[in-house]
């Protein structure tokens, strides 16, 4: 494990900690969830639990048991807790979800307070025999300013129970606020929380296509030292599946969705770009083959996790005292992306305007190249499809604050491939495609000010493959998938590293479906496992392995967490 080898290094190392935004919530004990049961057919992750401090927690009931048999979004009061104000040691929004045995889609689910959202993911889907239960739980304590005052909150979990499918969806969610520990200082945390949301009271936007926008206008303090963006987009529609799209030329004769399998979430700034959100390959747990995802849902297909941008080299603008209006689209967007987004603000609490000025921006639209060799020979259309994007940029802007000029650079580099081969006969009676997918982000962020440089580095990889395999008569579809997430994280101070982390998740699972003379598809095997690493430099550490089979979890398997 890392170690410090110089005393002096180490006390400038903890100051530095001390100031870190968003430090992961790892650097704690790290608690684990339920115990996995051999043989249950219930949905399963290897997920951690969020880790909890020692003290005990006060509890805040936001809804119980709720049906959800309808489209209507329900409403909610919160109210803060009662003889446990500010500031918290954590505060962990924790949500018990479960879906009836019989016939039901994946859903979607949110939960807001204040317009501001606070968990976003999908739904299990049932079988005819096996109603399924799952938990999920958020570190919202960066959000603590939002939970001081009573105000309204929502869940919305739309579901239809027409049609044959008629499985209910039910929900309860309460929120721990850990107080601290005797003499524990409190952890740093915003100063505002502003939502983009459809309305007031929270709702995701419908964007459409490239033209759609998701629009907020604010007021802001006057005194912005950092700020940041976190995005949701999720596809939706026919953007389901965008990693399988092509170009318009080809939609037809490859029996798939348009504009390309590129897609990226922009934020602008006044009509100034200033920030891009890549788009993971989300897929529910009605995706491609449901058999895939029994027990084992997909790659936080549960609970997705946003995108953060990074917006301080903008904050003296955003100072200013005008109005401000964010505006996030989703580029080459298809039918359709749901969208939100939460302004996150750090306030130079020893004055009350801050001065400064953006300095450079060399972000631009995307730029992208397609490769097709798609051939015919009368009876199928066959070959190789690739759409990829590459591009470095720098943002950089500086505040004058109570405490001294601050310089805030921050310099990207993203690059995208995504390569398909096709086989699909005009008859479309046999369809085969592949797809190999790898987003890469290589950020670097550096803050010069009186107390010295801090440079923060992260590289975040996103691998995915598909093949899929169909055959009209007799039916039969075979397909594979692998999905994973890796991120890095280095921060250094004056060229010392402080702080370091790491976090990998990877999953593989493939099935063959046969159709029965009945018509039915049966599944033949299917074969699922996920893997959850993390480590970091204060010692917290998490490695679990979970395995199905046939719809039933076969094995899983601890590391570092074992007891």
């Amino acid at each position: 494990m890392f170690s410090f080898s110089n005393p002096r290094h180490l006390a400038g190392a903890i100051t530095v900690i001390s100031i870190l935004i968003s430090l992961p919530s790892w650097a704690q004990k790290q608690g684990a969830p339920s115990v996995p049961q051999i043989g249950s057919q219930n949905t399963v992750t290897a997920d951690p639990a969020v880790p909890r401090p020692s003290t005990q927690p006060c509890i805040v009931q936001l809804f119980t048991n709720l049906d959800f048999a309808n489209y209507h979004p329900k409403f909610f009061p919160y109210t803060p807790p009662p003889n446990c104000p500010s500031p918290w040691a954590k505060v962990v929004l924790n949500a018990d979800w479960s879906v009836d045995a019989g016939s039901q889609y994946d859903r979607t689910a949110e939960i807001w307070i204040g317009g501001t959202n606070l968990y976003f993911g999908t739904t299990s889907e049932p079988s005819s025999k096996v109603a399924r239960f799952w938990h999920t739980e958020n570190d919202i304590t960066e959000y603590s300013p939002l939970f001081t005052v009573t105000q309204d909150g929502r869940v919305d979990l739309g579901n239809g129970v027409e049609r044959g499918d008629e499985s209910h969806l039910h929900g309860t969610a309460y929120i721990q606020f850990y107080p601290l520990a005797n003499q524990q200082q409190p952890p740093v945390v915003a100063d505002v929380i502003l939502p983009m949301a459809q309305d007031s009271t929270g709702g995701t936007a419908t964007l459409l296509n490239s033209s759609f926008l998701l629009v907020n206008t604010f007021s802001l303090p006057t005194n912005i030292e950092k700020a940041y963006l976190d995005v949701y987009a999720q596809s939706q529609n026919n953007d389901e599946w965008w990693y399988q799209c092509v170009p318009y030329e080809y939609t037809f004769e490859l029996d798939a969705c348009g504009n390309t399998a590129f897609r990226e979430s922009n934020v602008s700034i006044d009509g100034q770009l200033a920030g891009i959100a890549p788009v993971y390959p989300w897929i529910y747990t009605g995706g491609l083959d449901v058999y895939l995802w029994r027990p084992i849902p997909g790659v936080q297909t549960l609970n997705f996790a946003p995108y953060r941008i990074d917006l301080t080299p903008f904050a003296a603008m955003l100072s200013d005292g005008m109005q401000h209006t964010l505006f996030l689209s989703v580029y080459n967007s298809y039918d359709y992306f749901s969208a939100t987004a939460t302004l996150v603000l750090y306030l130079d609490h020893g004055s009350q305007q801050v001065t400064g000025t953006l300095l450079k921006n060399t972000l631009g639209r995307p730029e992208i190249q397609v490769y097709e060799n798609i051939q015919t020979n009368g009876t199928a259309y066959y070959g190789p499809l690739s759409v990829t994007s590459s591009r470095s940029f720098l943002v950089s802007g500086y505040v004058n604050t109570s405490h001294g000029k601050v310089q805030t650079d921050v310099a990207q580099t993203m690059s995208f491939t995504n390569a398909q081969t096709f086989y699909v006969t005009t008859d479309y009676t046999n369809e085969n495609q592949t797809v190999k997918q790898l987003t890469s982000i290589a950020s670097q962020t550096t803050t010069r000010s009186a107390a010295g440089t801090q440079v923060d580095s992260q590289l975040i990889v996103w691998p995915f493959t598909l093949n899929s395999a169909y055959t009209f008569s007799p039916g039969k579809q075979i397909t594979a998938i692998t999905q994973g997430v890796s991120e890095n994280h280095l921060t250094t101070f004056n060229g010392w590293p402080v702080y370091f982390s790491m976090m990998e998740v990877s999953e593989n699972t493939s099935d063959t479906l046969l159709q029965d003379s009945k018509g039915d598809w049966i599944p033949q095997h299917p074969f699922n496992t996920e893997r959850f690493i993390y480590m970091d430099s204060t010692r917290a550490c998490w490695d679990r392995t979970v395995s199905a089979g046939s719809g039933a979890l076969t094995s899983y398997t601890d590391g570092c967490n074992k007891k």
